[in-house]
């Protein structure tokens, strides 16, 4: 029994999360070596408005016990964007160590794409954006708050121990995988922070010398993203500079409803946990119009995380398929499908490995 904890959260979240539990199920069914149980929090800003508190106290506790985490988004207009996040998708992030977040780009057959010309294989990197440091720690003060001499302080954090260790992850990932690695920096103007991950990367590049590499600027790294997309690999960056990359290549693939991201224990100590990078899309919540595909490729990854390695090839599969049909697209992507068919027509098209279908003998 796979025990996962589901947190749909605000806006759009519970639409495209239903739709990845539906794929959980679907695999549950089909597959009599696997099983899911699924417990449901309501924690959120709805809570928030109610408690004062985004979840309850003692949460990570509670959610310790899981083998995942399915999550979907987190955010409303009727609280401020800083307190929502910190006090929930963020304070799980940083007590669970998640600093690896993984986040693909990639192209699907079939999907429209702001590039001219650009073929599915022109798009097919791989980010690696530190989770727990850097610009995110949340250290820093506001000093003669609301006087004309008013000062905000913010306070990066990056550690060798930190920094040393993502990087590292990243060339383990490019080497089994036969890719590049480009590190991401900005080691001109950010005199410290940067250039002690300029040289911890040079440091750990040197001890993969079969691994391609490069180091860009991230202002370069955006004008390359767009002019040549396929010179990238696996990409390793700072939490802030991965964070804004990864959204310019939700759009290089077609939009951010498209786009999925694991944040990752790599030592197992505590579950790993997956959604969509897309925000909560307040305008559209309840009209099933978002896309939930960013969420159930987010399934995929969580299928590898549990060594389910070919579900989680079969999930992207019929993602794959059903997009290049064309036939029922959202509307972000100029169909009319909703959120629910979507899903559907995904869940229509997932095969059953043969692994799974050699247990039935």
């Amino acid at each position: 029994m796979t025990r996962i904890a589901v947190i749909p959260g605000d806006g759009v979240g519970p639409e495209v999360v239903a739709e990845s539990e539906k794929v959980l199920r679907a695999i549950d069914a089909a597959d009599p070596t696997v099983s899911f149980e699924f417990d449901h929090y309501d924690w959120g800003t709805d809570r928030y408005l109610k408690t004062g508190e985004m979840m309850p106290p003692g949460a990570l506790d509670i959610l310790r016990g899981y083998d995942s985490i399915l999550f979907g988004a987190v955010g409303s207009p009727a609280v401020k964007d800083h307190l929502t996040l910190r006090q929930l998708l963020l304070k799980i992030r940083f007590g669970f160590d998640y600093y690896v977040n993984l986040r693909p780009v990639k192209l699907l057959p079939g999907v429209p794409c702001p590039l001219k010309d650009a073929r599915p294989e022109d798009v097919d990197m791989i980010f690696v954006r530190e989770g727990t440091e850097g610009e995110y720690a949340g250290i820093g003060d506001r000093l003669y708050e609301g006087s004309d001499r008013e000062v905000a302080l913010q306070t990066s954090v990056f550690s060798r121990f930190g920094t040393e260790r993502v990087i590292r992850w990243a060339f383990e990932l490019a080497k089994r995988e036969g890719r590049s690695v480009t590190s991401v920096s900005k080691g001109n103007a950010l005199n410290y922070t940067s250039v002690l991950w300029d040289e911890i990367f040079d440091e750990v590049a040197a001890q993969y010398p079969t691994v391609p590499t490069e180091s860009l600027l991230v202002d370069a790294a955006a004008m390359f993203m767009v002019m040549e997309p396929q010179r990238f690999g696996v990409v390793v960056a700072s939490n802030l500079f991965a964070d804004i990359l990864t959204d310019l290549g939700a759009a290089l693939m077609g939009g951010m409803g498209l786009a999925p991201s694991a944040n990752l224990n790599p030592e197992r100590v505590f579950p790993s946990m997956f959604e969509p990078i897309h925000g909560s899309a307040p305008d559209i919540a309840g009209q099933g119009r978002a896309n939930p595909v960013g969420s159930i490729w987010g399934v995929a990854l969580m299928l590898d995380d549990l060594g389910l390695e070919e579900w989680g090839k079969a999930v992207l599969a019929a993602i794959e398929t059903t997009v290049a049909d064309g036939r029922t697209f959202t509307p972000d992507l100029g169909g009319t499908a909703s959120t629910a068919e979507l899903g559907d027509a995904i869940v229509a098209v997932l095969s059953v490995p043969s692994s799974a279908t050699e247990s039935r003998r």
